[in-house]
């Protein structure tokens, strides 16, 4: 039986079973951050694209009543709003669920629109937050 030398012999190229596994555990570890990351920019990105469908129908709507000379209180169809004779085509929720309209002019710091689905969730403001928001729309 002929004995190697295991000084002189070459050692194969290749990688172990055990540094195979670190990489994929590596390779797991970053795709479960872009993961979290992904949900976060999606949650953000449905939270502002709410706000500002809220905004835009806020603002139509304050300059209706500028335009025409209208009192908190009076009636305001969202037809009048949206469509074909409207200022704005009707905003599609980014969350899911519809938008739904007061049906009149609404006081200074109360909104027109507002989504059902989302009120007191992550993507509108709370109380405190959209009192001091809604003093300028």
């Amino acid at each position: 039986m002929k004995l190697n030398n295991t000084l002189t012999m070459k050692r194969k190229a290749g990688m172990t079973l055990l540094e195979l596994t670190v990489v994929i555990l590596v390779l797991l570890s970053l795709i479960s951050i872009l993961f979290v990351g992904a949900r976060a920019w999606k949650k953000g990105s449905d939270r502002s694209a709410n706000i500002m469908n809220i905004r835009n129908v806020q603002q139509a709507v304050r300059g209706h009543q500028n335009t025409r000379g209208l009192n908190a209180g009076d009636t305001l169809a969202s037809s009048t709003i949206f469509g074909n004779d409207g200022y704005l085509k009707e905003p599609k929720s980014p969350l899911g669920g519809t938008y739904t309209y007061t049906g009149t002019v609404p006081a200074t710091g109360v909104l027109y629109i507002s989504n059902p689905a989302v009120d007191g969730a992550d993507y509108w403001y709370t109380t405190t937050e959209a009192a001091d928001k809604l003093s300028d729309w």
